[in-house]
């Protein structure tokens, strides 16, 4: 006796009554009226808040336009730049020791990284700096050196925003790498790949896709974050624009030359950190 043979077949459509061929049948969609409601809503508020943005003399977008690209305004905005750079660069060098520190099985090491993230982490970035700028009433003098000539405003700010920024740095660092599946390395150790070798050829490359993300969010956050170094003098971007609205007493539209660059920066950051993402997503299923 034979089994019958069971074959695939597409589910069956329903026929016509009056003996026809199947009917096809298709899914019409049920239309979301309040979603276009809403948005209908939503564009004409936005279009309203940016007539009004445009039309109001009170913004003078004249005088933005003559200071926008001003000598005083692009040198802030070097500084910015070159500080946002070499602060992201330092405290991402320091976080990655304190986060291998943190993984390390030295207990000392462990404790030491452990205290230095919790201690940076609970401080305001504007205590830090405040605290470094006046670091001369506690130590006057640094290996015979005055800290009023070696501590100068640009120092201070590289050193206070570069602690802030390893504390956080580390955590990025150490989350990228415990990402890893710890398969991945012990099959490198069974290939009896040297420990640096499975850093560099199995552990960065799959850690990256977690530490990018954040780490793109810190850069847009550092290069906003500078800003505070006004306090101290710093001739950054919103110094800049103080210094010329102090003068001329046209407060709004030199904050507006300021808010329109900062959002060039990010804007352009916010490109390449899509692409970086990208580079690094390559072989994963979610790709944006």
């Amino acid at each position: 006796m034979s089994l019958p043979t069971l074959t695939k077949s597409s589910p069956a459509r329903p026929r016509d009554p009056s003996g026809g061929p199947p009917l096809t049948l298709s899914i019409v969609r049920r239309p979301k009226v309040g979603q276009w409601i809403a948005a209908v809503v939503l564009l004409v508020l936005l279009a309203a808040a940016v007539r009004s943005v445009v039309r109001n003399d009170a913004f003078q977008w004249g005088v933005v336009g003559e200071y926008f690209t001003s000598a005083s305004v692009l040198r802030g905005l070097g500084l910015t730049l070159w500080l946002t750079a070499l602060v992201m660069v330092l405290g991402f060098a320091l976080g990655t020791l304190l986060a291998v520190m943190r993984l390390s099985d030295n207990p000392v090491l462990r404790a030491v990284s452990w205290g230095y993230v919790w201690l940076f982490r609970s401080m305001p970035i504007l205590v830090q700096l405040l605290f470094w700028f006046n670091i001369g009433a506690l130590y006057p003098q640094i290996l015979g050196v005055s800290t009023v000539n070696l501590l100068d405003p640009i120092t201070v700010a590289i050193i206070g925003l570069t602690l802030h920024e390893a504390a956080y740095a580390a955590e990025v660092v150490r989350g990228g790498i415990l990402s890893v599946d710890r398969g991945q390395i012990e099959a490198a150790q069974a290939l009896g790949l040297g420990r640096g070798r499975r850093w560099r050829r199995i552990v960065l490359p799959q850690a990256m896709r977690a530490i990018v993300p954040p780490a793109g969010n810190m850069l847009i956050g550092t290069l906003k974050g500078t800003s505070i170094v006004s306090v101290i003098a710093v001739a950054d971007l919103l110094y800049s624009v103080q210094l010329v609205y102090h003068r001329t007493y046209q407060v709004i539209p030199l904050l507006l030359v300021a808010t329109v660059w900062y959002v060039v920066v990010t804007s352009v950051l916010s490109v390449g950190q899509y692409y970086v993402e990208r580079h690094y997503a390559r072989g994963t299923e979610t790709r944006r």
